[in-house]
């Protein structure tokens, strides 16, 4: 019999898509998950022989395809298939066709497969044509159990891999915002834009099958510093060349715009920005992956494991020696994955940070972290456990300066750091809090325990402060949600006198305007008081910032940092508090116009009121919903003090179901303006 020659077929490619969990990906690409069975038929030129043919498939992917490297696949047709191995088996002939139920293997390389055919009869072997059409896309797999990212709950795969929308948390512990984020990963392009991602950052394909070092990848390629990654970090307050990242409301457009200009970072993000892209890339490779924050989070600089403050001998701050710094809130991810390169029990959720801080192995990233060994103080284990363990539990040490320029330890701290640690909730829209999973319950035995081992593989591991007397606390609360944009700040200094005895606290207190990073950018008021403590009292002092002081002062997040420190007359008691506070932004209010259906017009009133006593300048309006519309961007132009701005827009649905319409208003004068509402669209009869 002579040798015969195929084509490919891959007519099944909705159903394959379906059963693989990738109908919702764009287009009409074979997207495939990993360590699951797929139907393809073979068009070939007369009918198959099994007692004289022969046929094969091979599968390549990355530059130089090797089989010991898993970029080769070598698929041999089988009677029976067995798991864990590339293997085909022939389920159906039509004439001069084939079908094939082709198994893949749950450790194989994720990226784009070439697929080409390797038939043979008596004579002669043949290989197919390579077309691009017959492409496979290879994803993880959080579906088999086999997979190192595989999910058990159905519900957490739904919102951590399939969910395209998402809740990112900002602000202080005491006022914790919200906004929507579109992660967009089954958009148009986006699929092709992550493995852009990963081509870019250089990496062998060989490397690809480890979720480990995909999400390494990741998180240096999210940012820009050292290999022109996604996004270029900026908090400067200056984004005139650039997208403010208060503007961007998702990361379908940052990922496209990547893409489209061959690589060049898209100009700007911070840390959501940064935590928002790698959720979409991640959750689109496959891997289930949330945005957290983490409140009054820490930046430690020096592996210290703690979070130093240094005063001069009056009790002031030292600016200039306080390089850590406690960030009002940082934004990053958890990743779920096994970790067989670590003792057991390390597997499941993995810290991953995307934001340049601090450098791992010579690169901007940092992660995977898994939380069971931060909760635990198991600092020593793979990867940058120290850094991320000092931002959610290092304890915060005031020093002194002497006489002589030495310092001496006069306060700590040991219950100010990571507080609030947020995600969306599975299944809703509410605040899921986290901090359970990241350490201890603040206080106890076992947090004490877990901060002790850490502190022996930290830089400074004799720092610890002997217990300082009790009997005078101070606190700082404010009223409500706390202040608003454009009116006075008020907040409360209580004093509790646990002695029977009289107290005085001669109190020093600094207001700063702080970037949200807990970097210092301008000391607004300073003010020395004298404090009068009754015994076994409760003392409570009145603060107050008026508006004219902190006018055209703010940035970004509207953030000040209000340090208290002073003395107990009668004890030498040292007393140290900082306390962070925003001011509220209004939200924008969107109103839907008419039933939402597929392919039907609808509109919705855009509106907002200026709640400064000054206008507002060139501000721009961004909206957009995922299925809804796309990115429409408007120039409002000026806004008058106490002035309402209102739009209506028009929006044809092209999708069905629940949707989410958001929008952002930004300018120099006023950031972090957003909002949403929720569109149920319908498919039109």
């Amino acid at each position: 019999m002579t040798c015969f020659e195929s084509s490919v077929s891959i007519e099944q490619s909705k159903q394959n898509r379906k059963e693989h969990h990738t109908d919702l990906y764009d287009g009409d690409d074979l997207i495939l998950r990993r360590g699951q069975t797929f139907l393809m038929w073979l068009d070939l030129s007369r009918p198959f022989d099994p007692t004289t043919d022969k046929l094969h498939l091979e599968l390549k992917t990355g530059a130089a395809p090797e089989v010991p490297k898993g970029t080769l696949a070598i698929i041999p047709l089988v009677d029976e298939l067995q798991d864990d191995r590339w293997e085909a088996k022939i389920v159906k002939e039509e004439g001069d066709r084939v079908q094939l139920s082709v198994n893949s293997i749950p450790t194989a390389v994720i990226g784009i497969y070439r697929l080409s055919v390797v038939t043979s009869g008596q004579e002669a072997e043949l290989t197919s044509i390579h077309q691009p059409a017959d492409n496979i896309y290879m994803l993880f797999n959080p579906w088999c159990e086999d997979d190192a990212v595989f999910m058990d709950e159905e519900e957490e795969r739904k919102e951590y891999v399939l969910n395209d929308i998402g809740r990112l948390y900002y602000g202080t512990e005491q006022q914790i915002g919200v906004r929507t984020w579109n992660f967009g990963q089954f958009s148009g392009g986006m699929l092709a834009s992550c493995l852009f991602v990963l081509e870019k950052s250089g990496t062998p394909a060989s490397g690809w099958g480890s979720p480990v070092n995909i999400v390494r990848v990741v998180s240096a390629m999210i940012n820009s510093p050292d290999d022109a990654g996604v996004v270029e970090g900026n908090w400067s307050g200056d984004y005139s060349d650039g997208t403010s990242p208060a503007a961007w409301s998702g990361s379908v457009e940052i990922l496209n715009n990547y893409h489209d200009g061959g690589g060049t970072p898209v100009r700007y993000g911070q840390c959501w920005v940064f935590s928002g892209v790698t959720t979409t890339v991640l959750r689109c490779l496959g891997i289930p992956t949330r945005s957290v924050t983490n409140f009054s989070s820490a930046h430690d600089t020096d592996v210290s494991l703690t979070t130093d403050v240094y005063l001069d001998e009056s009790l002031d701050p030292l600016d200039s020696l306080n390089v850590d710094s406690i960030w009002n809130f940082h934004v990053w991810n958890d990743c779920w994955m096994s970790r067989p390169d670590l003792p057991p029990g390390m597997g499941g959720w993995q810290a991953v940070d995307a934001t340049p801080q601090e450098t791992s192995q010579g690169t901007f990233r940092c992660g995977p972290a898994p939380l069971t060994a931060l909760r635990s103080g198991q600092v020593y284990l793979q990867h940058d456990c120290p850094f991320v363990f000092a931002e959610v539990n290092s304890d915060k040490i005031y020093w002194q300066r002497n006489l002589d320029g030495t310092f001496t330890q006069i306060h700590n701290e040991k219950h100010i750091v990571g507080h609030h640690i947020s995600t969306k909730a599975v299944g809703s829209d509410e605040r899921y809090d986290i901090t359970h999973l990241y350490k201890q319950p603040e206080g106890s035995e076992e947090e004490r325990i877990a901060v002790e081992t850490a502190s022996r593989y930290g830089s400074k591991p004799e720092t610890y402060s002997a217990p300082s007397a009790e009997d005078v606390s101070v606190q700082v609360t404010l009223d409500g949600d706390g202040p608003l944009m454009g009116s006075d700040a008020e907040l409360s200094i209580t004093f509790t006198n646990g002695s029977s005895e009289q107290r005085s606290v001669f109190l020093h207190s600094q207001v700063a305007v702080m970037y949200y990073t807990g970097v210092h950018k301008a000391t607004l008021r300073r003010d020395r008081t004298e404090v009068d403590l009754p015994p076994d009292s409760v003392t409570s002092v009145e603060w107050t910032l008026l508006y004219e002081t902190y006018q055209g002062q703010l940035i970004d997040q509207a953030a000040l940092m209000l340090t208290l420190s002073g003395r107990v007359s009668q004890t030498q008691q040292v007393l140290a508090t900082q306390f962070s506070f925003r001011l509220k932004t209004p939200d924008l209010l969107i109103k839907p116009i008419g039933k939402a259906a597929v392919g039907k017009t609808m509109k919705a009133e855009i509106s907002f009121t200026n709640p400064l006593p000054h206008t507002l300048k060139a501000v721009m309006l961004r909206i957009e919903g995922l299925g809804l519309l796309s990115i429409r961007k408007i120039a409002v132009g000026d806004i008058a003090s106490q002035a309402s701005f209102s739009r209506i827009e028009t929006i044809v649905p092209t999708l069905s179901g629940p949707r989410k319409l958001l929008a952002s208003l930004d300018c120099e004068e006023l950031t972090q303006v957003h909002g949403v509402v929720s569109v149920l669209s319908r498919t039109q009869p």
